[in-house]
Formats: structure tokens, C-alpha cells, sequence
């Protein structure tokens, strides 16, 4: 008889093992082909030469943005055949590095065998359609490569409609044709004064009836993601009206949020040292260790130059992080330049504040990763950001001091009540057991005797068992 393993998976392992069995070869075709039927969107993306262009800070600053790219290009599934650098104080107008290194371009893509070049900014339609023409192959640019890991890793129904929004936003102004061959219906009207032979207009391209349909597809998305945003919105009102406090995690993508999340509730969910691995939001309840409930958001990672259409589409889900009492934000120390990460991440922040004309919450640093991470660059990060405090998720290292100073930063109960509960009440005690703090508890002959800090609306069920010279 066979033996079946018994092994129990979390759902975290079982969506690595399943992303881990979906991986590109090299050497075979995988065009990205759109339900526009536009060229374009023909992405090749199994071997890749790197461009960018350093226009300011140092040498070390733009080789590090040529390696975040690097990264991001294996993770879409790529190999990294070469990179160049191009010394401008603005990108060209017309390729983005120059005519001079579009020649030096050309050569090493095909000396290499490379299939597609990647630049490092966001090319304008005319770059894109003048660098292609010179160097022979497929051209993208960073947001591109972005939207396309986006794709790969949405799992969720609502993520899925962002990502494909944020794709449609990035294709209009890049749709492409083959001009008045494509046409697909005659203009003017036949035999009428004002057109005749030779003389009507080639009516309706191809490329304009693309642009209409994709139009149509973003409305239709755009309504669908209002309709889950209410969802969201119950969710989160529902919250807010139970008065537990909540708290984002929010940070540089691959810095360790979902490892915290994971350490902090055991949440199970998806680890994986990639960019972008999580998309989709979680939300766990966790316990603070005086006995207060509060929830933990797992966020989508942020990286320098974020695509725009990606913050416009994940608006809901970056909400989230602006809706909260606290945010976690997560430091990866054993990166490059952790500095830089966090001036990205709360650029970011920065933009979603003024959007909603709000104030952010308050802000708790976590530096993750001190296992891995250089005690030099541990002690500069001391320095530039006192109140931090160093763990690491992964050995468990510092997560309880964590765990301890959320729970001195969390919002409080802000009434202070003094009553005698009768025991037929007792579902009043449990509540302020559950929501509120408990500071003194007396069991009498006639009911449980509480001192408590709890919210309004609990006070406000008390105010009847209220003791003599105690107020609400």
C-alpha cells in the first residue's frame, strides 16, 4: 500500500513552489502577446543588455541603479548578457543615450546574441521607436519590466485589475501601427459631394480602433476596482469601529516585510528573495503583549522611480498604509545603500500624503536583516536613524523588542472607567478584556469590580454601572 506524505504546507510555500514551476527557458519564445493585437507589447525577455544613463549623483550611485535593474530583469525571467552607462546631464531627446553610444550599443548586442536592450528610465514613444531602428532589437524600458513582474506575480482578482490598469495606462501613448494599410473602414460616404475615388480618407486605423478598445477595457477596470474598494472599505470601517488599531508594513521591495509579518504572527505567507514577491495585500490579527488586539498589513514594496500608472492603480492598496495607526517601515541593512532605500520609500509616502491631503502616520523604523548585514554599515544606520531598532526575521533576532515597542506606540483606549458589573453582565467584562485595559479587577458578591481604559462607545455601555464618585 503507498504511503502518502503528510506533510502540511503553508499557503506561502505552496505559491513559491508553484511560481518556482513557472519559470522561462532560455531559448524559447516568450512573447507577452496583448488582447490588443498591437506589436508592441511583444515583449522578448530572455536575454537582455542593460542601458542607462547617470545624470547626477556619483559613479557608485548609477552602477547601483544599473544592478537594481539587473535584478529586476532575473526576476522577470531574463538573463543579463551586459550593461553600459552613458555620462549625460540629460538623457537625448531622441534615442536617451546619444548617437555615439547608440554605435557602441549596436555592437554589443550583437556580439552578445541579446534579443531585447532594457533602459534604466522611462523612454518617451519617440526614443523607444529611434533606439529600436539603430540597434535592431527589441527596446523597453524600466516601468515596462516592472509592469511585466507586476503581472507575473498578481494573484489576487483585484491585483490582477491593477496590474493590468497600470499596463493599459503605460500602452496608449505607445501603441503603434503601420499607418493608413490598417485602415478598416472607408471615410466619408460613398458617392457623396464632399468625398468621391481617391479623394476619401482612410478612415477609422487600426491603431485608432486599438486605442478605443483599450479606453473601454481601463473604464470597465476602473469600475471593477471601485466596486473591490468598497469591499475594502467595509473591511476596513469595520475596523475602525471595533477600535483596533492597525499597522502597515511598509519598505523598500525584498526588505524583509513579509518575513517580519511571518515572525511577528506566524502568517504563513509568501517569502521569496525576489523584488516584488508580494502583491497582494495581507491583513493578520496579532496581540500585543499586555493582551491589546491590533491588526499587521503586509504592503506592496516600493522601488526607486516607481512607475506612476502603478501608484495611480494600486491607490487602494497604498491607502491601506495611509489609513494606518503605525507604519512598520522595513530597512533591508544588508543592502548597497540602505540610505537611499528609505528617502524612495518615503518619496513615495510623501506622494500619497499630498494626494490625500492628509497627514501620514507616525513612522517606526526597522532595520531587518542585521544576520547578513555589515556591522559598519549597521553602525551608520544607528547613527542616521537613532530610534530604529535592528532585528532579523529570518533568526528571530530583536522581534520581540519589536513586538514590545509596538506595543508602547499603539493607540490607547482614552477612557478611564471605574464600575461595578453585575455577573449578569459578564459579557461587558470580556470586552473590555478584549478592546480595552484592564488596570485593576475585583471580584465582589455583587459583580466584578473594573478599572479599565476603554473606547467611547464601551464607556458609553458602562456609564450605567458607574460607582459612587467615579465619572466617566
Amino acid at each position: 500500500m503507498a504511503e502518502f506524505d503528510d506533510t502540511e504546507f503553508s499557503q506561502g510555500e505552496l505559491e513559491l513552489e508553484d511560481r518556482a514551476s513557472l519559470r522561462r527557458v532560455a531559448g524559447l519564445s516568450t512573447e507577452l502577446d496583448d488582447v490588443t493585437e498591437v506589436e508592441y507589447r511583444k515583449l522578448r525577455l530572455e536575454r537582455v543588455v542593460l542601458v542607462g544613463v547617470w545624470t547626477e549623483g556619483t559613479a557608485a550611485q548609477s552602477e547601483a541603479s544599473l544592478e537594481e535593474l539587473a535584478r529586476l530583469a532575473e526576476t522577470a525571467g531574463s538573463q543579463v548578457l551586459d550593461g553600459l552607462v552613458q555620462r549625460r546631464s540629460r538623457p537625448d531627446s531622441a534615442t536617451y543615450i546619444g548617437s555615439g553610444k547608440v554605435r557602441e550599443l549596436a555592437d554589443v548586442v550583437n556580439a552578445t546574441g541579446a534579443d531585447t536592450v532594457i533602459c534604466d528610465g522611462e523612454l518617451s514613444p519617440g526614443q523607444l521607436r529611434q533606439l529600436e531602428a539603430k540597434v535592431k532589437v527589441k527596446v523597453i524600458d524600466r516601468t515596462a519590466l516592472i509592469l511585466d513582474i507586476f503581472a507575473q506575480h498578481a494573484r489576487s482578482r483585484e491585483g490582477k485589475a491593477q496590474v493590468e490598469l497600470a499596463q493599459l495606462q503605460y500602452l496608449i501613448p505607445r501603441l503603434r501601427g503601420w499607418g493608413e494599410s490598417l485602415s478598416r473602414q472607408a471615410g466619408g460616404r460613398a458617392g457623396g459631394a464632399n468625398g468621391g475615388v481617391g479623394l476619401r480618407g482612410p478612415g477609422e486605423t487600426k491603431l485608432e480602433t486599438d486605442r478605443r478598445r483599450i479606453n473601454k477595457r481601463v473604464a470597465k477596470l476602473r469600475r471593477e476596482i471601485a466596486s473591490m474598494d468598497i469591499i475594502r472599505e467595509t473591511k476596513r470601517g469595520r475596523r475602525v469601529a471595533n477600535e483596533v488599531p492597525s499597522v502597515a508594513i511598509v519598505g523598500y521591495t525584498n526588505a524583509g516585510k513579509s518575513s517580519l509579518l511571518n515572525a511577528i504572527t506566524g502568517a504563513g505567507v509568501l517569502v521569496e528573495d525576489a523584488l516584488f514577491a508580494t502583491l497582494d495585500p495581507t491583513t493578520r490579527r496579532s496581540v500585543t503583549p499586555d493582551g491589546n488586539a491590533y491588526t499587521l498589513t503586509d504592503t506592496v514594496g516600493f522601488v526607486r522611480h516607481l512607475p506612476h500608472q502603478l501608484v495611480d492603480a494600486f491607490r487602494s492598496t497604498l491607502d491601506e498604509a495611509a489609513d494606518a495607526d503605525l507604519l512598520l517601515h522595513v530597512v533591508d541593512g544588508s543592502a548597497p545603500a540602505p540610505e537611499e532605500q528609505v528617502r524612495a520609500v518615503r518619496d513615495v509616502l510623501g506622494d500619497i500624503g499630498r494626494r490625500r491631503s492628509e497627514p501620514l502616520p507616525p513612522e517606526l523604523i526597522v532595520i531587518n536583516k542585521a544576520d547578513t548585514a555589515d556591522e559598519l554599515t549597521l553602525a551608520r544606520l544607528r547613527h542616521l536613524l537613532p530610534d530604529a531598532i535592528v532585528v532579523s526575521a529570518r533568526q528571530g533576532t530583536g522581534v520581540q523588542a519589536l513586538i514590545e515597542e509596538l506595543a508602547a506606540r499603539l493607540p490607547r483606549p482614552e477612557v478611564i472607567v471605574d464600575v461595578l458589573v453585575p455577573y449578569d453582565r459578564g459579557e461587558l467584562v470580556a470586552r473590555a478584556h478584549a478592546d480595552g485595559e484592564v488596570l485593576a479587577e475585583e471580584h465582589t458578591p455583587e459583580g466584578t469590580r473594573l478599572r479599565a481604559r476603554v473606547h467611547p462607545d464601551l464607556a458609553a455601555a458602562l456609564q450605567a454601572y458607574v460607582t459612587d464618585g467615579s465619572a466617566i
